[in-house]
């Protein structure tokens, strides 16, 4: 509803509405006059905004009604004689833009932190923020008037213990004493030979096996032909083992070729369809009547017995398949020599030697390379109170490289008796083949590149 238009402009107040009998009747409230300036004639867009602070920031009127505004100037308790100062540093408007600001959301509330340290860490004359002095603590000052050592003698607690008794000068008295000569007696270990290799059994060659049946096959018949007791060899033995001429029995399962080329010389050679044999001589190289350390012709008390061979064709194969040992009779010829008891060998093909060992055999040389001039030996010595003693030589181009002792501490699980071998027993010359080969067989002294001791 319009109450008036343009055209009714006076002076008056403008008219107001008839107001009902309930607002007749409230009570009566004071009505806001209107300023003097407004006119109803001059309609305004925007009002100018009134001086001073809103109605609901003012000041609480006094009983009076008057509002009073703050003197002028710092409070009574903050004036310059009472030392007070503007903050340090810029206003927080001309703050430097690199200070680092401290993140807020209200506005002026933006204040880099004073410098120096917070006023709870400043140094104050008489405060409790103390450096330590400068110098060691007085106990352990470097002048001798602050630094004491114990009196001597027990402590005061101690005067009157007579079981504590300050040790007497000078060492001890069993240093006085002269100290053993141990080092003169007990010799430098590291100068002996290496330990025998206990454990250094193969169960199986790395280069060429038998088969398991063909094992048995060999201890069934040492099992039925058992080691025979030594003979008296006939003059013509005799004189064949002085002449260094024994013969090279061929045995039925030899493949090849086996011929004496000169006295005391033998030159073998087997086909590519050859398999295991053991040639034999006789008479035995050693001869319990004859060369036994304890029997009364043998003035010596020793017996060395020695052969080599030469290999005189390479084999086709990579490997030797050689052996050149002893043994004690009879022997399983359609074995190697050293598979079985009374028998020891070296094997071409792995280097292993070979004592009653029908397995892998143990570490002992390099395998043989074609045409080397290899040598066998052992040698026999009186060991007091009626025992024997044998060491096991090898040679290869006329240089001993190896040697064992027959009786050099064994595995007693692994490791099998050396009997026939002890010198209880005579001994042949033994040369186990496999295979393709050739080779010779040397019993002439003349003829050895190794000359051992008693030759």
């Amino acid at each position: 509803m319009c109450f008036g238009s343009k055209k009714d402009v006076g002076d008056g107040e403008a008219p107001r509405p008839a107001q009902n009998q309930q607002q007749q009747d409230a009570p009566e409230h004071k009505i806001a006059s209107v300023p003097p300036q407004y006119h109803p004639q001059q309609q305004q867009s925007q009002f100018q905004q009134p001086a001073g602070p809103p109605p609901s920031h003012r000041p609480p009127a006094s009983s009076g009604g008057e509002d009073y505004a703050p003197p002028p100037g710092p409070p009574p308790g903050q004036r310059h004689g009472d030392g007070y100062g503007p903050p340090p540093g810029p206003p927080p408007g001309q703050r430097p833009a690199e200070a680092p600001l401290v993140p807020s959301n209200r506005p002026g509330d933006d204040f880099a932190p004073p410098p120096g340290p917070p006023p709870s860490h400043r140094a104050q004359q008489g405060g409790d923020d103390f450096a330590p002095p400068p110098g060691p603590p007085p106990g352990h000052g470097a002048s001798g008037a602050e630094d004491y050592a114990p009196p001597p003698g027990p402590p005061p607690s101690h005067l009157n213990n007579l079981s504590y008794v300050a040790p007497p000068p000078g060492p001890p008295p069993a240093d006085n004493k002269p100290q053993h000569a141990w080092e003169a007696v007990v010799p430098d270990t590291s100068l002996f030979p290496p330990p025998p290799s206990f454990f250094s059994g193969f169960d199986r060659s790395p280069a060429n096996n038998a088969t398991e049946a063909e094992a048995e096959a060999g201890e069934q018949w040492c099992a039925q032909h058992p080691l025979i007791a030594p003979i008296t060899l006939d003059d013509h033995a005799v004189a064949a083992l002085n002449a260094h001429n024994p013969r090279l029995m061929q045995p039925d399962v030899y493949r090849g070729t086996l011929t004496c080329t000169a006295p005391g010389v033998w030159e073998g050679r087997t086909n590519s369809q050859a398999t295991d044999s053991t040639i034999i001589a006789y008479p035995p190289l050693y001869s319990v009547m004859l060369h036994s350390p304890l029997a009364p012709s043998n003035a010596a008390r020793r017996k060395t017995i020695y052969y080599e061979v030469q290999l005189t064709q390479a084999n086709p194969r990579r490997d030797i398949c050689l052996a050149m040992g002893f043994t004690a009779l009879p022997y399983p010829s359609f074995r190697m020599p050293g598979w079985h008891r009374g028998s020891l060998a070296v094997h071409g093909d792995d280097g292993h030697k070979f004592i009653n060992d029908r397995w892998g055999g143990k570490s002992f040389t390099t395998p043989f390379a074609p045409g080397e001039r290899l040598g066998i030996g052992m040698t026999f010595w009186d060991a007091g109170g009626g025992r024997v003693e044998a060491d096991v030589f090898f040679t290869r181009q006329g240089r001993e490289v190896g040697r064992w002792n027959l009786h050099e501490e064994t595995d007693a699980e692994q490791d099998l008796p050396v009997t026939g071998l002890e010198g209880y027993h005579d001994l042949s010359c033994a040369i186990g083949t496999c295979g393709e080969t050739g080779f010779q067989v040397i019993f002439d002294p003349a003829r050895w590149l190794h000359r051992p001791a008693g030759y």
